[in-house]
């Protein structure tokens, strides 16, 4: 009898101890599972982009009826009427999933350098590369033909609506902080050009020449320029032109017509080089993405005229990992994803440029799983390797390679940067944008990153339009990249980078992020932390990413600095001090993680998941 209690007593004492065990386990998963920021969870429609106005502006063409292309177009607009990381002058590149096709593609609308831009041109004038701001700095502006040929071909409302948020900014808006302080910091800068100095300094004299935060900021120009888009439509609608066709002639208007005769006037009056020409022969290109698959997912990213190719890359060395048996963020994963971008960084340092100019980019090869397993067999797993050099992918698509004799003499102790270039290299690396993200319950899937002609710009004469600085991104020395030496009508190679994943047969991330160089290894860490980690969306925003600093500044004096690594103050010390035993120089900050945008399809409910960083000021607004 004494025996039977005991033993209900033991067994009731075991389930009371296993149910405190569950609950505690669960308890922990909820306290570790908790975000900064919270989920966002759509079910119609979702606007996501980097400014809070922005966000509003895509909510407001959802509420009108539009879809994700709609949407997209008008939070372009109205980001680029706020400056500080971009403005219209300057270029947009963007993966739309098109629900009625089934398939990606993707809009390259980055700019070009103008007529006379030559590699001898800007070494007569004793640069190494081209300059970093000015006017001669400057390629055609991109983004808005992109949004023009966007909203023409896969939109559904007219160009009045969808501009109607960035003109209300144009003609006034309560300007935010990082903005107007940004314009202070670089007022010096921005006094040397006429046009600018007019726009951005509302205070000439005062101690704060720029506006102050809450300040109603006026570009009365750029809304002049703004409604002659939409007077171009107006007029061609009234002349019995289809809905398309009047945005067309916008278009027009913009590249051909009288905003392009002031825009060129006002660029030659500062000093740019930009023509009639320039403007007139530029074009939108409606593309074949590239992709590779990851453990079933297709992931889509651009051309090698962006950086894009390089997450496929490292996707591609990684599956032959096992990054669920290294741990989230333990030595031996740090270490594997930072000698993954040693070796495709440096291929995209020497191989990517503009598939329309020759000579013909390797890609084939570059996304070729047999080159990445023979990349992979030179990772050190015992110390970094400062000096990765890139392969030769040419075997790989059957040909030999025509600059193999560069090869052996590429080293990143080229353009390693001094100690007291340190801070300068990661402001340049992190060198600012924003990306946009929509989707709609129809199916329509937007990823832009639009970027170029952020404070200090040249604005471009009485059009309020401030000139793209892109021509910095471009080499002189063909031993350096021989596919992006800077030629008149080339593109060149840009660091945006928007991401586009599918999982069978349908929409599953949809992803970007702002950082110049840093892009791509924050997208592909993201990527990892949902696929390999299963983390939401949001966590995966948040989560503690690395940063490396030994792939080449894209902007600049295209430094690196080889070892450098940034990690995440959550990072457990003993971590840390392995990593700098293997030859790494840690430093330690306490956001690491975008600003990253995604959005999550959820299809077993339906649902779109939304997430964005932790710190920043994107934003969402969801249906």
């Amino acid at each position: 009898m004494f025996d039977g209690h005991r033993k209900l007593i033991g067994l009731m004492a075991f389930i009371f101890i296993f149910i405190i065990m569950i609950t505690g386990v669960r308890l922990m998963s909820q306290a570790q599972n908790k975000t900064e920021k919270p989920p966002l969870h759509g079910k119609h429609w979702m606007a996501i982009t980097g400014k809070p106005l922005a966000a509003t502006a895509g909510a407001m063409i959802f509420m009108k009826g539009g879809n994700a292309v709609d949407a997209a177009c008008a939070m372009l607009g109205a980001v680029c009427t706020m400056h500080d990381v971009l403005s219209w002058g300057g270029e947009t590149q963007g993966l739309i999933y098109n629900p009625r096709t089934g398939k990606v593609i993707a809009i390259n609308g980055l700019g070009v350098a103008p007529t006379g831009a030559t590699a001898e041109f800007y070494k007569a004038k004793g640069y190494k590369y081209p300059p970093a701001e000015g006017p001669l700095a400057a390629i055609t502006p991109g983004t808005p033909g992109a949004l023009l040929v966007m909203l023409a071909e896969f939109g559904t409302l007219k160009l009045k609506d969808v501009l109607q948020p960035a003109i209300q900014m144009a003609e006034g808006y309560p300007i935010e902080r990082e903005t107007a302080d940004s314009i202070e910091k670089n007022k010096e800068k921005l006094k040397k050009w006429t046009y600018s100095r007019q726009i951005f300094l509302t205070h000439p004299g005062e101690k704060r020449e720029a506006p102050y935060p809450g300040e109603v900021f006026r570009q009365p120009e750029l809304a002049q320029t703004l409604k002659k888009l939409v007077d171009a439509e107006a007029q061609a609608l009234q002349a019995g032109k289809s809905r398309k066709e009047a945005i067309y002639a916008a278009y027009d208007r913009f590249y051909k017509g009288d905003i392009a005769r002031e825009l060129v006037r006002g660029c030659q009056e500062e000093g740019a080089l930009i023509t009639m020409e320039d403007l007139a022969r530029w074009k939108v290109y409606i593309e074949e993405p590239v992709k590779t698959t990851y453990k079933g997912i297709e992931v889509y990213k651009l051309n090698t005229w962006v950086q894009g190719p390089v997450m496929l890359q490292m996707l591609n060395m990684l599956e032959n990992f096992d990054l669920k048996a290294m741990g989230y963020n333990s030595v031996d994963y740090i270490h594997t994803l930072y000698q993954v971008m040693n070796l495709a960084f440096a291929d995209r340092d020497f191989y990517y440029g503009d598939p329309y100019f020759p000579p013909e980019e390797p890609i084939k090869g570059l996304l070729s799983k047999d080159y990445a397993r023979e990349r992979i067999k030179l990772i050190n797993h015992k110390a970094n390797d400062p000096d990765i050099k890139p392969g030769d992918p040419y075997p790989f698509e059957g040909k030999e390679n025509p600059f193999k004799h560069y090869l052996a003499s590429w080293s990143n102790r080229d353009c390693q940067a001094r100690p007291e270039d340190e801070a300068r290299l990661e402001i340049s690396m992190r060198q600012g944008t924003t990306s946009i993200q929509a989707a709609d319950e129809a199916g329509w899937v937007v990823s832009l990153t639009p970027s170029g002609a952020w404070v200090p710009a040249v604005v471009a004469g009485k059009t309020g339009i401030g000139l793209s600085q892109r021509a910095q991104s471009f080499v002189l020395n063909e031993a350096e990249n021989p596919f992006n030496v800077i030629v008149p009508g080339k593109r060149p190679r840009a660091t945006l980078t928007p991401g586009l994943a599918m999982k069978d047969g349908r929409p599953y991330l949809s992803f970007a992020v702002q950082g110049g160089d840093t892009q791509d290894q924050n997208l592909l860490q993201l990527f990892l932390n949902i696929v390999e980690f299963g983390m939401t969306v949001q966590q995966a925003c948040e989560a503690p990413n690395i940063t490396s600093y030994q792939m080449r500044d894209s902007f600049d004096l295209h430094q690196c600095f080889p070892g450098k690594l940034d990690l995440n103050e959550k990072i457990p010390v003993e971590v840390r001090e392995k990593l700098t035993a293997m030859g790494y120089r840690i430093a330690v900050k306490k956001y690491t993680s975008g600003p990253i945008n995604a959005i999550y399809f959820d299809w077993q409910h339906g649902t779109f998941w939304g997430g964005s960083s932790n710190y920043g000021e994107d934003y969402s607004v969801v249906w």
